[in-house]
């Protein structure tokens, strides 16, 4: 009976003996090790443990003096290239006749950290929009007075020859209005239909190969079982447009060897974004092997007027969350040296008629 709680248990479970060997491990640390326990039992405890340099002598003095102890936020290097992050608690086990065991339990934190992230970019989003359309209405109020004024200055000068003066006025009022509305993002609500998501992709990309004929090359991992999807498909457009673009231009102008943009499709089940779970949720990737995101633009890379091309507006990825956002979804970014990854999230199900549920804190 013992044994079946430990299998069925959430939490991972593993028993070592005073050797530091692997005596048991439970379903829920098969999982989250990356193993099986058939691979495992008898084995030495591999190094997992890299959180701090004495994380393995402190394995040992746990069995010398019977103290136990926990780590918040530990590394672990459960396989190459694959690191997960715990909170573990060790406790030594003594039974009368037999050698010291220690019970190390511990507690998945990467998805609860990833679903903290979220929900502060979301928070973080929702805040910096309503500060930016403020500022942009009032650009915009003055704006209008002083294009008007102009326009009546120019019928009332005494020469034509300086109308170029009140016309260069009325020209960059009228960028400045254009810059506004962009900062106000999209003007009307989504128009929610079934939407091919492939076919959205399959439109961005024929229409970045005609831009960009030589230097990068497409490719496209897709999951083609993924049904229609609950979306507006000329904002879609605009921000796939947008991420992909984006993605080939940084990788021309650092001059990247053999180019590569990957476009990549997937169905997530029981999915948080933000705050709310959904049943299922669809994951678009666009992926490329450049030179990465500087590390200081990363926290603010969605943020307006934020940019890392001299040429940029800073207003792109800005409007392109705002949309997402109002499909009830999320856009994420990973970089790091030759691989930037932009994921796209969005529920597969109206918003209005999502069976979502709120994740408590």
């Amino acid at each position: 009976m013992h044994k079946r709680l430990l299998d069925h248990l959430r939490t991972a479970v593993m028993l070592l003996d005073d050797e530091l060997r692997v005596c048991y491990l439970n379903p829920a640390a098969e999982i989250l090790l990356s193993t099986s326990a058939s691979r495992i039992i008898g084995q030495v405890l591999p190094d997992y443990f890299r959180d701090d340099g004495n994380a393995h002598d402190a394995l040992k003095q746990c069995i010398e003096d019977g103290n136990p102890f926990t780590r918040r936020e530990a590394k672990l290097d459960v396989a190459p290239g694959v690191q997960v992050t715990v909170d573990y608690s060790i406790t030594p086990l003594q039974e009368p006749g037999y050698p010291m065991a220690l019970l190390v339990e511990m507690q998945g934190l990467d998805r609860m950290l990833k679903i903290s992230r979220e929900e502060a970019l979301v928070h973080a989003h929702q805040a910096t929009r309503a500060l930016v359309r403020g500022v942009a209405h009032e650009i915009k109020n003055p704006l209008g007075g002083i294009r008007g004024a102009a326009q009546l200055l120019e019928r009332a000068l005494p020469s034509a020859d300086l109308a170029e003066y009140t016309r260069v006025i009325i020209d960059e009022a009228d960028r400045l209005r254009s810059v506004a509305d962009r900062m106000l993002g999209p003007r009307k609500p989504p128009a929610f239909a079934d939407v091919n998501v492939h076919e959205c992709l399959e439109h961005v990309r024929q229409l970045l190969l005609a831009e960009y004929p030589q230097g990068v090359r497409i490719l496209r991992d897709y999951d083609v079982s993924l049904p229609d999807i609950p979306a507006d498909r000329d904002q879609l457009i605009q921000v796939l447009l947008n991420l992909m673009r984006n993605a080939i231009q940084a990788l021309l102008e650092s001059g990247t060897e053999d180019a590569q943009v990957l476009l990549r499709t997937r169905v997530l089940r029981q999915f948080t974004i933000g705050s709310t779970r959904h049943r299922l949720v669809l994951r678009v990737d666009i992926e490329d092997n450049g030179p990465g995101i500087p590390e200081e633009l990363r926290e603010t890379l969605f943020y307006p007027m934020v940019s890392g091309r001299a040429n940029g507006s800073g207003l792109g990825l800005s409007i392109a969350q705002s949309i997402i956002s109002q499909h009830q979804g999320l856009i994420e970014c990973d970089s790091e040296p030759g691989r930037t990854l932009f994921s796209l999230l969005l529920p597969m199900e109206l918003p209005e008629a999502n069976s979502a549920t709120s994740v408590p804190a």
